[in-house]
């Protein structure tokens, strides 16, 4: 078995092609290349879209980036024919080795979609296969898209909705959540109603109208509220539990604020008095203690933001309902203004806080979604392009059906 055997086998079924001579040349960088030359026979056929076989009408030259062969950079060249099909029309040939118009063979698409799925950023990928990054970014667009494209999302009920950026603090997108299925379905650029009208429109698009949906996750922002609202005529809207929380903690921590200006010792308390008691240490516990126990304005404060995480427990909505109307009202006569500006704030979204008796859905699940894609983007150093955003998005979280890139 000579050299020429071995790579073909290498290649795969390419018939009727087959490696016409192997060259060794020295590239631009004075590093060895090596290249592939293919060729078909003589009266070989090829055949077009109905099946039918054609002969060659003519033939252009291509070129192909491969696999490295160990350290060298490989090319594969071919005569690619093109045919005059039974409808008339000439057309180009597709080769099995490759997609049309790319540069690359599927083999090394596949490499490069490969180290993207191993967290490697596309600019260091592009670095170490010593291509322009935006030739693997048009790669990586082509096979989300393909996998998005055989991705179904039917039956979608209950969404929920999130915003992050692509830079810290520039150029924001909308997430939407599957909560059902806990995957991405779409994102959209901009963190406004219009965001939420355009994750809508995509569903009702792809087999989920907008009136099916019946539960809504969303933070207190009065864009995704008022987006909802026109969007989704029948869904519910259940403000996330973890914004709720954020609100009475941002009380604790006002409280702790203007306590501490005149208490030297709460100096360096924020998390001792914001953390879930359950995780803090012993040596914390004790600390915490000491200062409910000094300091009672902090200690009725805690007590507050305490006694709000029994609300999340209720199944009955009338005496969920009884619960916070009881917490609100302490909150007023507690003298705290931080807890009575709290307790505005919840009376302000009650129907969408009680809501969460029936729903008990929240963007935990978005919580965690964003943290992988926040880490992708820290890696990355940022986006510059919110399409390449949004795809590694997708690719991370929207668990995407990708069908094998090269099949010997």
């Amino acid at each position: 078995m000579n050299s020429k055997q071995l790579f073909e086998i290498a290649l795969g079924d390419i018939q009727p092609w087959f490696i016409e001579r192997i060259e060794f040349l020295e590239g631009a960088d004075k590093a060895k290349e090596l290249h592939l030359h293919l060729d078909f026979p003589k009266g070989s056929t090829f055949k077009d879209e109905s099946g039918s076989a054609c002969k060659a009408y003519d033939t252009k030259m291509h070129t192909w980036r491969h696999l490295n062969f160990f350290e060298h950079r490989c090319y594969l060249h071919a005569f690619v024919p093109r045919i005059t099909a039974t409808d008339g029309k000439v057309k180009t040939v597709q080769v099995p080795w490759a997609r049309r118009n790319t540069g690359f063979t599927l083999l090394f698409e596949a490499y490069a979609m490969t180290l993207i799925e191993l967290e490697m950023p596309v600019s260091n990928v592009a670095r170490l296969l010593g291509e322009n990054d935006q030739r693997i970014w048009n790669t990586f667009h082509y096979w989300v898209g393909e996998a998005r494209a055989s991705t179904t999302y039917e039956g979608i009920t209950k969404v929920g909705l999130d915003e992050t950026s692509t830079k810290k603090g520039h150029n924001y997108v909308t997430i939407g959540v599957d909560l059902d299925q806990r995957r991405v379905f779409e994102v959209a650029e901009g963190k406004d109603s219009k965001a939420v009208e355009e994750l809508g429109e995509f569903l009702e698009q792809h087999g989920s109208p907008k009136s099916g949906v019946e539960h809504l996750s969303i933070d207190m922002s009065p864009a995704f509220i008022a987006g909802c609202m026109d969007t989704f005529e029948n869904g519910k809207i259940t403000f996330d539990r973890f914004h709720v929380t954020k609100v009475v903690g941002n009380a604790m921590d006002k409280l702790r604020r203007l306590e501490r200006a005149e208490c030297e010792l709460l100096k360096g308390h924020k998390y001792t008095l914001l953390k879930n008691p359950m995780k803090l240490s012993g040596k914390k516990m004790d600390q915490l203690f000491d200062l409910l126990e000094l300091y009672p304005k902090i200690g009725e404060g805690y007590r507050l933001k305490e006694l709000l995480r029994e609300f999340w427990d209720f199944d009955d909505p009338d005496l969920a309902e009884e619960f916070l109307k009881d917490w609100c009202r302490m909150c007023d006569e507690s003298g705290m203004f931080p807890f009575q500006d709290a307790a505005k704030t919840i009376r302000a979204h009650w129907s969408g806080i009680l809501n969460y008796t029936l729903s008990k859905i929240s963007n935990g699940i978005l919580e965690g979604i964003n943290s992988k894609v926040q880490l992708a983007r820290k890696r990355a150093r940022g986006f510059r392009n919110t399409k390449n955003f949004i795809s590694m998005i997708l690719f991370l979280c929207g668990k995407l059906e990708f069908k094998p890139l090269y099949t010997k």
